[in-house]
């Protein structure tokens, strides 16, 4: 008898569940709130366990075509100049050999087409209600059809119903890193970065850095200090963005002026989800919704398809016995989730730093790999498989 699963979100965690689920045999459902796929992202360094799974999963070739390879990455003052570069061989090379580097937009588009005939994907659905018992789980969607699944999984991000309706209130589990986030595609690259580069700028406790994607594609990213993200995100970024970075200088003149233009904008809080407990019953949490160990640990979208991956080998290894499969899953991946949270707490105060100190400290390792005798060396090693 073929099982059937209800993934909630159809992002990178969403996605690469149901495509894991096909693969062992699985029946998966996919149900998004969005009307349609989104795009673009910030950019990531997709390595590790990720990397592992999606060369296990069959994605990482078509993910690979994604990879960001920027010439330089340049870091600038406020008057534009440039404060120190550091050669696109150079960051490959401390990058390494098994990493990438992928627009969060991309690692879906990758997940959605690899999945896309083999899983059925509703889009402008949410789920209302979720009821389960010994043998089931009964879904309920805003239509008032009701699902009935061998298992639920909740991967709708930092935000998740799943995780209100079935462990609680997200105020419950909410740690605030006093940041915010914002990101979204350019229409053009700003005059005053060099096509090919990634450039940023980090002034007084924000940053805005540009990425040229190539392919006639760039994207902005902001992410910025505050006391008060509640505020910030009820604010939203046409007002909150223009007012943090409106006397910031560089690109951010010509960065603002096209935010009115943007198809979509990404702006949020970041945060981490501190859940004791990644399932309840046939409800399981991946991703997002279960750990969001943040973009400041940088391995949010990589422990997201390892998540995945292993939960479709649990899965098969205990022959659809849930409930098992459930909690030996867990037990296997907290660890690490844990361990990237820890990272990401302990280094928020590098991020957008508000003193020259702390500027200077975040800074240190990539002006010390800008030297010439130093690239050269990373260089050498990259080539000699270190």
């Amino acid at each position: 008898m073929t099982r059937k699963a209800v993934v909630v979100g159809a992002g990178i965690a969403g996605l690469a569940t149901a495509l894991r689920l096909h693969q062992i045999g699985w029946e998966p459902l996919v149900v998004e709130r969005s009307p349609a796929r989104r795009s673009g992202g910030y950019a990531v360094t997709f390595s590790g366990i990720g990397y592992d799974a999606a060369e296990r999963m069959g994605v990482l070739p078509a993910l690979t075509q994604r990879h960001i390879t920027p010439d330089r990455m340049v870091y600038v003052k406020p008057d534009g100049s440039t404060r120190f570069a550091v050669a696109g061989p150079t960051v490959r090379a401390m990058l390494g050999k098994r990493a990438l580097n992928l627009l969060r937009g991309d690692i879906e588009d990758v997940l959605h087409t690899a999945v896309r005939d083999a899983a059925e994907i509703r889009f402008s659905t949410t789920i209302t209600a979720i009821a389960q018992d010994d043998t089931g789980v009964d879904v309920t969607l805003n239509d008032g059809t009701v699902e009935r699944a061998d298992l639920v999984v909740g991967a709708d991000g930092l935000h998740s119903t799943t995780r209100s309706l079935v462990f609680g209130p997200e105020d419950e589990f909410r740690l605030d890193l006093d940041h915010m986030v914002g990101v979204f595609l350019l229409d053009r690259l700003p005059s005053c970065v060099e096509t090919g580069t990634t450039s940023t700028l980090t002034d007084t406790g924000r940053t805005l850095a540009i990425i040229d994607l190539g392919q006639g594609r760039s994207a902005a990213f902001f992410g910025y200090h505050t006391d008060r993200p509640a505020a910030e995100l009820a604010e939203g970024p046409a007002s909150a963005l223009p007012r943090v970075y409106g006397d910031m200088g560089w690109a951010a003149p010509e960065v603002l002026a096209q935010l009115p233009r943007a198809e979509s904008v990404y702006f949020d809080t970041i945060s981490q989800m501190i859940v004791d407990r990644w399932s309840r019953g046939r409800v399981v949490l991946l991703g997002d919704a279960a750990w969001c160990v943040t973009l400041f640990a940088g391995f949010g979208s990589s422990l997201a398809v390892a998540g995945a991956d292993l939960l479709g080998t649990a899965l098969d290894q205990h022959h659809g016995d849930v409930l098992t499969a459930l909690k030996a899953w867990e037990e296997e991946l907290r660890p690490e989730a844990e361990k990237k949270q820890k990272l990401g707490r302990r280094v928020r105060g590098l991020y957008a730093p508000a003193d020259p100190f702390r500027l200077w400290l975040r800074d240190l390792p990539l002006r010390f790999a800008s030297y010439r005798p130093v690239s050269a060396l990373l260089q050498r090693r990259l080539q000699l498989g270190a």
